[in-house]
Parts: C-alpha cells; sequence; structure tokens
C-alpha cells in the first residue's frame, strides 16, 4: 500500500494542469462511478489526474494502475474494502481492463462500498465494450477521442479559440481573430496534431506503437483468433490508408486481403470498436449502429499520414476529418448526393476550386472547402469544423 501511494503522489506531482481536455467539463463528477474509454494516447490518464490535482487535493483519494504488479496478488476488491476502511472516499483504477473480472468487481465495489467513488479507465474500447453490461445501471460511461483542431491550436502554440456550436458555423458565426495563420496550423494539425503526444520526439514512430498494439493484441484477445490475422488487418487498414474516400466493395477488398466478404465485415466492424477506422452509415435502418455502411475512414488523419505518408490521398483526408469532427457532437451520416448528411444539413468536402454542383436543388446544403480561411454563403472552410470540441 505504501508503494502505492508513493507512485500515487510522484504521478500528481508531475501533472501538468496548463491544458484540460474537452471532456474535463462534460463529466458529471458527482457519479459513484464514473468509466472513462478511449483510444490510447488521447489522454485520458492526464485527465484523472488533473481532477485529483486541482479538485481532490486534502481528500482521502489514490490513483492506481492496473497493470501494477501488485494487483497480479491483490484482489481489487479486497483493495477497495481496504481503502474503504481508512476512510478513502475516491479510487481511480487506470487501465482497468488490464485486470482479469475487473467488471464483476467493480460491480461488487460499488454494492459493497457505497462511501468510495470509482473513477476507471480503459483503452481497450473491445474489452470496455464487453464488460458494461455487468455494470448496467451503476456506471455512467463517457468516451473521449483526440484533440480537436481548436485544442491543438491551444495546446500546441497557446492560441485560445472558444468552443463553436454547428449551428454557429453554419451561420458563418465562426471567433477566429486569434488565429492569424490557420491553414498553417491545420496543416500541421492533420499531419500530427491528433494526439497530445505530437510535442514529443518520434511522434510518428509511437502512433504506429499504438496502431500495432491494438491489431497484435487488443483484437486478437477479444475476439479469440489467430495472431495470424493481425498482418491481415495491418494490410486492410494500408488498402483504407492509400485510397480515394473508400467505398467498400467485401467482395474485392476479401480478394485483395485473402478472407472472405463476411470475413472482411467482421475485420471492419472490430476495426471500428478498437478506434481504428470510422465506417460511414447511412440512415435507413438506424443512425451509425445499424445502417449500411456506405464508407470507410481511417478514425483520424494522424493514422493517415502515419500508414501511408507517401500515398495520401488528400479527397480522402479531408473527409476523414470532417467526419472525425463532427461526430463529437452529432450524428453524421451519408448522403446519396454529397459527402454527409447531419441532421437536415447536407456537406459536399473538396478543396479550394469545389463548385456548387452536388448542391445544386438541395435545400440547407453546404459546400465545405479545403485551403480557404473564410467563408461566405453556404461556402465554409473545412478548419471550422475542428472547433466543435
Amino acid at each position: 500500500m505504501e508503494q502505492l501511494i508513493q507512485r500515487h503522489n510522484s504521478m500528481v506531482a508531475r501533472t501538468p494542469v496548463q491544458f484540460r481536455r474537452y471532456m474535463y467539463n462534460k463529466i458529471d463528477w458527482s457519479n459513484r462511478m464514473i468509466g472513462l474509454t478511449g483510444p490510447r494516447g488521447v489522454g485520458k490518464t492526464t485527465l484523472v489526474l488533473q481532477r485529483i490535482k486541482q479538485q481532490l487535493q486534502g481528500e482521502k483519494v489514490l490513483y492506481v494502475n492496473m497493470e501494477d504488479f501488485y494487483f497480479t496478488t491483490h484482489r481489487l476488491v479486497d483493495f477497495a474494502g481496504q481503502l474503504s476502511k481508512l476512510g478513502y472516499k475516491y479510487l481511480f483504477a487506470d487501465e482497468i481492463h488490464r485486470y482479469p473480472d475487473w467488471s464483476k468487481e467493480l460491480k461488487l465495489i460499488y454494492d459493497y462500498y457505497p462511501d468510495l467513488c470509482v473513477v476507471f479507465t480503459g483503452s481497450s474500447v473491445l474489452d470496455i465494450r464487453k464488460g458494461v453490461s455487468d455494470l448496467s445501471r451503476r456506471a455512467v460511461m463517457y468516451h473521449m477521442q483526440g484533440l480537436s483542431f481548436r485544442e491543438y491550436l491551444e495546446y500546441a502554440h497557446g492560441i485560445v479559440v472558444p468552443v463553436h456550436s454547428l449551428e454557429q458555423i453554419l451561420q458563418q458565426n465562426a471567433e477566429v481573430g486569434a488565429i492569424e495563420h490557420p491553414l498553417a496550423y491545420f496543416a500541421e494539425y492533420l499531419h500530427n496534431g491528433y494526439y497530445p503526444f505530437a510535442s514529443e520526439s518520434g511522434y510518428i514512430e509511437k502512433l504506429k506503437q499504438i496502431v500495432s498494439m491494438s491489431v497484435d493484441a487488443d483484437i486478437p484477445a477479444f475476439a479469440m483468433m489467430s495472431y495470424a490475422v493481425a498482418y491481415k488487418l495491418k494490410r486492410l487498414l494500408s488498402i483504407i490508408a492509400e485510397s480515394v474516400p473508400f467505398k467498400p466493395n467485401m467482395s474485392k477488398i476479401g480478394e485483395m486481403v485473402g478472407v472472405s466478404r463476411n470475413v472482411v465485415a467482421e475485420h471492419l466492424t472490430l476495426l471500428e470498436e478498437a478506434g481504428l477506422v470510422a465506417q460511414l452509415r447511412d440512415d435507413t435502418v438506424g443512425i451509425r449502429q445499424l445502417g449500411k455502411v456506405n464508407k470507410v475512414y481511417l478514425d483520424n488523419t494522424n493514422i493517415i499520414y502515419a500508414l501511408a505518408p507517401q500515398n495520401a490521398n488528400i479527397g480522402n483526408v479531408r473527409e476523414t476529418f470532417f467526419n472525425n469532427q463532427a461526430r463529437v457532437v452529432a450524428d453524421v451520416v451519408a448522403s446519396k448526393q454529397t459527402d454527409f448528411c447531419i441532421g437536415g444539413a447536407s456537406f459536399e468536402i473538396g478543396g479550394r476550386k469545389k463548385g456548387n454542383a452536388q448542391i445544386e436543388g438541395l435545400q440547407n446544403a453546404y459546400v465545405v472547402k479545403d485551403d480557404i480561411e473564410y467563408g461566405h454563403d453556404n461556402v465554409l472552410p473545412l478548419w471550422w469544423f475542428g472547433l466543435l470540441y
């Protein structure tokens, strides 16, 4: 226990507090059990440590990493009971999916120790989703993704821009006076600004390691598949990275990867659940989950440039960015005539020379252009959609 307390103190002391992720103020910290998921590297650990450092100083609180050797010989539920007896009020359990039977024991902790608030994080979304059913009506779940362009401006360059609603952007009411040269920063962001560790050396190699860990370890462990399948999953990711906006032909992809069309669909779903790809669906059956898959993107533009640095398709990059940023605040679905639909609005994505042909005859339709600083009429700059969170 003393070593765990020492590690807690060291981690909290080293945690920076100058910048906080968008999710910090969205979490209702008054709940007794909170779960925070998200891909590896998006800043979940820093966020919970900031909560401790800024709001819980003087409280009986303990942060632990579930990969600690201590938990190879000690049960989490027994550890929580010990904390409760010592008067602790908060337990923060990081990387919870690394602990066997984590969801069952969290359920017991919730039921046995009502005075103990628990916050847990998990990077393997696959494992977390499998266990959350055990915590129904107990844990309040949140999902965090990487930096928005707006967050990147503040985190990397100290440029503070307010969060904008979708309505503000559509009405040309973006307050962006603080950004002197947005397109230069935007190009940086698309290549290496999505993850907070972008400020560290070796960013692309670290990002590749995250992708490999998800493909080599998380997915095979969750789906109980052969680790040899990881090669085919990586091949599938490479195909998506190098493609034009990707409309999946399952049979053709299956031939390229060496699996059947049904297996391709299963692989794409696993990659989506792992936070590596995003599947754009239509709304014929249900938003996102049940509609027919219309296009497949990598999750964010940084992964595109990491996997296909010489062959990234700019049209793919633009659509990936729009989908990635807009999905945080709205349900983004496929459109029969344009690239995307959000509510009753249609969006066609392109470069500076993109025309209005695709939106002719449509009500509430917009052309979203890359390589322009400001909008006019129904033309909107692509980078504005990075201000949504």
